[in-house]
């Protein structure tokens, strides 16, 4: 298994990460690459790649697989001399590794036989950098991908990486040195691979999907499972395979609507389990991590309300014979601050070091559990798996019981104590979610429970953040859709809130959350 960084290169800046690649002693290398797949796509839908490759003279077969954690690669490798090989690759030559396994069962299951799909022709530059304790192996790449058949000409698409993989040593030592290069040479994380770019040019006009939130796997529910470091990195890992998803799409220009508010639920899911899984094992989250998130939740949450929630609380309005709308608010102050673009907000070097530490802190659940409960792999104090589950517990009914109170007066909170009760809401949705696998069946139902609540919540903050672009536009412009928008949601604000009470009337009724049989 590889564990590695990937960063896509901005092309202003690759004259000098070349520059700063062929310091010291490094190697130049010609590959060539062919991908196959079968016609239905087998692979490739399961997240596989199997390619010929021509390492200079040598020729290499590989498989690569999606690993457990965003750090993680299955990969294996055969080399296969320098004549050229056949046309069409040998899936036994994979036997008895993973991603080996994961290929069969997909070949298995496909219609069709393996063809080549598309291939690359790139210029490697690898490198080798030494820290205290380990080695990490710098690669350069650029050129092209180009689609082999399935496209009425020849499509291609530019290729300009940079990838560290760790060699040898402690992750923290890629960490820190993925961390430098990143932020001198503005880099941004990429999650999209050679294999992938091929794949879009097979399609045309193809995006991938903005990925939403994944259950924790009910498998995981084991005393392994809840050792305290062990539930932080897996759900930090399942976080982040949402959130660095999302914000690739977003870095490369490719991103939608949907990928920032994706990436949006994906950061306040992750600032959740920073928030709530911190006791199991005191001291392992980086609290520099948090503001870089939040900085980011915040600027692309000014773009949503600029672009979404202003239309779709308009489009409401429009059987009260609304005033068209032309151009959503651009001259307030909160307009004027998000007009960067949702890329540019997602590449800048704070929040790419957060995802760094992140994505490092995930990749340390190959280190083997410590035979003392109260302890972790590195000797810090840490929840065994009895108490971890019932601090849970306790957070989970903490935050209802705190949910249940407030919405007792709900009308008379203040608006800041009304938009905590919703962040509190949330809260309390994505922890259980985090910890299902532990809890019997009645967490669906429980969760269920809660998305009335929400849902209305969630409305009413819609409002108010169009009530609040409205005024803007009606000082800015004097439009007629403003002061019209304006009385509307005055007037709708009430019901609003009533349907708010209403929906949090019936949280106290929620079923009860019991424990599993796991032990």
């Amino acid at each position: 298994m590889e564990i590695e960084f990937k960063f896509c290169i901005p092309p202003e800046r690759l004259a000098t990460v070349q520059t700063a690649v062929r310091r010291g002693r490094w190697t130049p290398i010609r590959m060539e690459a062919r991908y196959f797949d079968t016609p239905d796509a087998a692979l490739s839908s399961r997240g596989i790649a199997l390619r010929l490759r021509r390492e200079g003279a040598q020729w290499v077969q590989t498989v690569k697989a999606l690993g457990l954690g965003p750090l993680d690669r299955e990969e294996h490798n055969v080399v296969l001399g320098d004549a050229p090989p056949s046309l069409a690759p040998r899936p036994e030559l994979h036997a008895g590794s993973v991603a080996g396994a994961r290929l069969v069962a997909a070949l298995q299951a496909a219609q069709g036989p393996l063809v080549e799909t598309y291939g690359t022709e790139m210029d490697r530059v690898t490198r080798n950098i030494a820290f205290k304790g380990g080695v990490v192996e710098l690669a350069l790449d650029t050129g092209r991908v180009v689609a082999r058949r399935g496209t009425p000409q020849q499509q291609e698409a530019r290729i300009c990486e940079l990838e560290l993989e760790l060699t040898t040593g402690p992750v923290a030592g890629l960490a820190a040195l993925a961390t430098r290069w990143a932020t001198r040479h503005g880099l941004y994380l990429s999650t999209v691979s050679k294999a992938e770019r091929g794949e879009r040019l097979l399609a045309a006009h193809w995006s991938r999907p903005a990925t939403k939130a994944r259950a924790m796997v009910a498998h995981a529910a084991g005393p392994a499972f809840w050792h305290g470091p062990a539930l932080q990195r897996a759900v930090v890992a399942s976080c982040l395979q949402q959130v660095l998803s999302n914000s690739s799409e977003i870095a490369e220009g490719t991103g939608t609507d949907e990928h920032v508010h994706q990436l949006r639920i994906g950061l306040r899911r992750l600032r959740t389990a920073l928030r709530e899984l911190a006791p199991l094992a005191p001291g392992r989250f980086d609290p520099a991590w948090d503001a870089p998130l939040v900085d980011v939740f915040r600027r692309l949450g000014e773009l949503r309300d600029r672009s979404q929630v202003l239309q779709s609380v308009h489009a409401r309005m429009q059987a009260a014979s609304a005033p068209a709308l032309a151009e959503p608010p651009t001259g307030s102050a909160s307009a004027a601050g998000a007009s960067t673009g949702a890329a540019d907000i997602v590449r800048t070097a704070a929040f790419q070091t957060a995802l760094i530490g992140l994505m490092a802190f995930t990749a340390q659940s190959h280190a083997p559990l410590a035979t003392a409960p109260d302890t972790d792999a590195d000797g810090a104090e840490a929840l065994g798996p009895k108490d971890t589950r019932r601090l849970l517990q306790k957070r989970i009914k903490r935050l209802h019981t705190q949910v249940c109170q407030d919405a007792q007066g709900f009308a008379a909170l203040t608006m800041q104590k009304q938009h905590r009760l919703r962040k509190r809401l949330k809260r309390l949705r994505y922890l259980t979610e985090f910890v299902a696998p532990a809890l019997d069946a009645d967490s669906a139902a429980f969760l269920d429970s809660l998305q009335p609540a929400l849902s209305a919540l969630g409305q009413l903050n819609d409002e108010r953040v169009a009530q609040g672009l409205y005024g803007d536009l009606a000082t800015t412009s004097n439009a007629p859709v403003a002061w019209f928008g304006l009385g509307w949601l005055a007037a709708h604000q009430a019901l609003a809130v009533a349907a708010c009470e209403q929906a949090l009337s019936h949280l106290a009724d929620a079923p009860r959350l019991r424990k599993s049989g796991v032990r």
